[in-house]
C-alpha cells in the first residue's frame, strides 16, 4: 500500500533543532530522576513518591513489569551512551533472574519484596516484559540476556501461546493451573512490542509471526469490527465481553483510548518491519489515531480521557501520563509514514498538553495522573513508578519511525 500524503504545511517539529533539544532534555531529566533514586540496594527498584522518595523504603513490592522496563530503558540508555546505565540494567537482570523467575514450576511470578513472592501467579502481561527486557538486554550484550531470552520463549510457546487463536492466554497459578477463562488485549498488545524486539535483536521469525497473528486477532478482527475502537475484554474463545469489570489499572472496563494510540504506532511499526506486506496496517494505523483523538481527546481542557463507555462517554475522566506518551509515539509514527497537517497539529497540541501539565518541573520526573481539571491526583498512581511510556514518548521522535528505539538507535550507532 501507497501511504503517501500531502507533506504537512505546518513543517515537522521532530525535524527542528530546537524541539529535538528539548525532547532530549526531557529524557535525561526523567533519566537523572530514576538512574539515581530508583535503585533498591536489596535488589529491584523502588516505586517513588512525588519527590523521588521511596514510598516503601523498608519492603517494598516489586512488581516484575516494573523491574522489566527499568532493565529496558537503561539497555537504551547504554546504547545512547548514558554513563552509569549498564549498571541499572545489570541490577535489575539479576533481580529478575534470580527472584523473579520462578526455579520449581517455570516462568516468571508477578511480584516479590524483600522475602520472596507476593503474588506468584504467571502473568502474560508479565512475561511480555520480561521478553522486551531480554531482548533489549542483548543488543548490549548483556551476560544474562541469551538464557532469559531463551527461557522466557519457552514459556511464551508452551504455556501461554494459544495456536488456535492466535494469541496468549491470560494468567495461571504459581503451578500452572488455569485462572479463569479471561483473555485480554492489554497482555497481548505489550508482548506484540516484545515480539518485535525479540525479532529484531535475533532475526527469528518465528517472533515477527507471532506478533503479526496477535495483531491481526486483536486489530485487523476485533478493533476492525468496531470502528478501530479497541475492545479489551475477552472470554476464552475471543468473544466481546462489553460487560466486563476488573483491575482500573489494567483491566479497566470500557475502552482506553491510550490503548488505540498505543496501537497506531505498533502496527506500524509492525507494517515497516514485515516488509510493508499487510495492506490493512497503515489504513487500522491511521483509524484508530484518528478515532483516538476524536473520541479521547478532551477538548476543552486537554488531554485524553482515560476511558469511554460503549457510547463512546467519557466513564473515567481522570487523565494519566501514559496515553499522552503513546499518542506522542504514534503522531511521530503517523509523519513520517503518513504526513498531513492533522498528524502534525496533534503531535503539538500533545506535546503541549505533557509540557503543560504532565512534566513536573519542579520535583524532576512525570505526573503519571492529572484530574480531569489536570491537576496532580492519585486515585491509581500513588507517585512516580514508571519511566518507560514518558523515556520512550520523549526518544521516538529523534530516530526513524522503522523499528524499536533498540534497533533504530543501534542503526545510528548512538548519534542523535
Amino acid at each position: 500500500m501507497n501511504l503517501e500524503a500531502e507533506p504537512s504545511t505546518l513543517g515537522n517539529w521532530s525535524k527542528r533543532t530546537y524541539h529535538r533539544r528539548w525532547l532530549l532534555d526531557q529524557a535525561n531529566g526523567l533519566f537523572d530522576f530514576f538512574q539515581y533514586r530508583a535503585v533498591n540496594p536489596k535488589g529491584g527498584f523502588y516505586d517513588m513518591d512525588d519527590v523521588g522518595n521511596p514510598l516503601d523504603p523498608v519492603n517494598p513490592v516489586r512488581g516484575i513489569h516494573s523491574t522489566a522496563r527499568m532493565v529496558h530503558c537503561f539497555s537504551i540508555g547504554t546504547l545512547l551512551g548514558r554513563p552509569g546505565s549498564e549498571a541499572i540494567v545489570d541490577h535489575g537482570m539479576n533481580y529478575l533472574w534470580n527472584q523473579h523467575r520462578d526455579k520449581k514450576y517455570g516462568g516468571y511470578v508477578w511480584s516479590v519484596d524483600n522475602d520472596g513472592p507476593v503474588d506468584a501467579s504467571k502473568q502474560g502481561y508479565g512475561h511480555a516484559f520480561v521478553l522486551l527486557a531480554a531482548s533489549s538486554a542483548k543488543t548490549i550484550g548483556h551476560p544474562l540476556a541469551d538464557g532469559m531470552l531463551a527461557d522466557v520463549t519457552d514459556v511464551i510457546d508452551n504455556r501461554f501461546w494459544e495456536a488456535t487463536h492466535g494469541a496468549i492466554a491470560e494468567e495461571f497459578n504459581q503451578d500452572w493451573s488455569p485462572i479463569g477463562d479471561y483473555r485480554g488485549q492489554n497482555s497481548n498488545m505489550h508482548l506484540t512490542e516484545a515480539l518485535m524486539a525479540a525479532f529484531e535483536a535475533t532475526g527469528d521469525g518465528a517472533y515477527l509471526d507471532k506478533a503479526e497473528s496477535i495483531a491481526d486477532l486483536v486489530i485487523r478482527r476485533q478493533a476492525g469490527d468496531v470502528g478501530y475502537r479497541v475492545p479489551e475484554h475477552f472470554n476464552d474463545k475471543w468473544e466481546l465481553d462489553k460487560n466486563y469489570r476488573g483491575n482500573e489499572m489494567f483491566r479497566p472496563s470500557g475502552t482506553t483510548p491510550g490503548h488505540w494510540l498505543e496501537w497506531a504506532r505498533l502496527v506500524l511499526q509492525l507494517w515497516t518491519l514485515g516488509g510493508k506486506r499487510h495492506d490493512w496496517m497503515p489504513e487500522a494505523a491511521k483509524g484508530l489515531f484518528s478515532q483516538s483523538m476524536s473520541l479521547g481527546w478532551d477538548d476543552e481542557k486537554g488531554g485524553f480521557f482515560y476511558t469511554l463507555d460503549w457510547q463512546d462517554v467519557p466513564a473515567k475522566r481522570n487523565k494519566l501520563w501514559w496515553p499522552a506518551c503513546e499518542a506522542a509515539g504514534a503522531a511521530h509514527y503517523l509523519n513520517e509514514h503518513a504526513p498531513s497537517d492533522f498528524h502534525e497539529d496533534s503531535y503539538r497540541k500533545i506535546w503541549g498538553i505533557i509540557g503543560q501539565a504532565f512534566v513536573d518541573h519542579q520535583n524532576g520526573g512525570w505526573h503519571e495522573e492529572l484530574s480531569e481539571d489536570l491537576v496532580p491526583a492519585h486515585t491509581l498512581f500513588p507517585g512516580k513508578g514508571d519511566i518507560y511510556h514518558a523515556l520512550q514518548a520523549c526518544l521516538i521522535p529523534l530516530f526513524p519511525a522503522s523499528g524499536s528505539l533498540t534497533k533504530v538507535i543501534t542503526e545510528a550507532g548512538g548519534n542523535i
